[in-house]
């Protein structure tokens, strides 16, 4: 006896949409009691439809579950925050970035430290920069040291703590202090000749 098998269209990470003019007043309290992981966009309200228009406003939402969960559970929970229909989320970094719209340049570029993780959402590693993004950031940083005569590594560092925490401060934590302790160093005895 032949058993068909049937696909199944569980996933963990999904999807929903929430408006903040039907939303209960406790929606975030609603999702942070299922003790889930979640991450919330920014409130999106400067998206444009194809006729011009500003479309609704809205925040995206990204549940994040240990397990798979089926289409109808998830309904639930868009329900109780009074939201459409959940969809299934193929890609949470792509997701997560699409938060801010950084990997589209055409629409309205939303701040990613507005992005914000809920009930232990890990995203730091979803919103770095790309290879391409990195070395437009490293130009940024080599005219920042060459306008401002940067002669001690130190200035550089205090400047992007204080002013560039979400972009050049990580970069010089991470991966691209060298060559930019190799720059201001040259800066410094360039000065000298």
């Amino acid at each position: 006896m032949d058993k068909k098998k049937t696909k199944d269209t569980r996933t963990r990470n999904w999807t929903i949409v929430v408006y903040p003019e039907s939303a209960p007043e406790n929606w975030r309290e609603i999702i942070d009691e299922m003790h889930v992981p979640w991450v919330e966009s920014p409130l999106h309200d400067k998206d444009i439809e194809p006729d011009g228009t500003i479309k609704k406003a809205h925040w995206h939402i990204l549940l994040m579950f240990a397990n798979k969960k089926s289409y109808s559970q998830v309904k639930e929970i868009s329900q109780a925050l009074n939201a459409p229909n959940p969809q299934k989320c193929e890609n949470a970094k792509g997701m997560v970035r699409y938060f801010a719209h950084m990997d589209s340049p055409h629409k309205y570029q939303y701040d990613k430290s507005a992005i914000i993780a809920h009930s232990g959402a890990e995203i730091s590693s979803y919103l770095q920069a790309t290879k391409m993004e990195r070395y437009q950031l490293i130009g940024e940083m080599i005219a920042f040291v060459r306008e401002n005569d940067i002669t001690e590594m130190r200035d550089l560092i205090d400047y992007a703590m204080d002013t560039r925490f979400d972009d050049w401060f990580p970069l010089l934590c991470d991966n691209s202090a060298f060559i930019m302790e190799q720059y201001v160093k040259s800066n410094r005895h360039g000065r000298k000749r």
